[in-house]
């Protein structure tokens, strides 16, 4: 059973707790971190766009990555949020034992 890290963008510090408490409760995730303040910027609409962000990382088996997005998009203000997942290749076992264990 593979375990990855799943990025999520969100509008603000208040969203990125809503997505994560969303996804603990249901079990999607084990673990989610959240970095309250990142900078992005990105071309949309035929400009370049720049503002402030939450970052969520939330930890989870790949087969729960599918599950993740569409919770996710069901609940997100953006029309197209940045969620994708990065694979955990090794680690600490008994972390990744555990995420193991909390998730469906």
């Amino acid at each position: 059973m593979e375990i990855v890290d799943v990025y999520i963008t969100a509008r603000n510090l208040k969203e990125a707790r809503k997505i994560a408490k969303i996804l603990i409760r249901e079990k999607l995730a084990g673990c989610v971190n959240i970095i309250p303040k990142i900078e992005s910027m990105y071309w949309w609409h035929s400009k370049v766009q720049h503002h402030d962000e939450s970052a969520l990382i939330a930890k989870t088996k790949k087969s729960n990555v599918r599950k993740i997005v569409y919770r996710v998009k069901s609940i997100h203000s953006y029309s197209m949020p940045c969620i994708v997942s990065l694979p955990i290749k090794d680690g600490n076992r008994d972390y990744i034992r555990w995420i193991k264990r909390e998730v469906r």
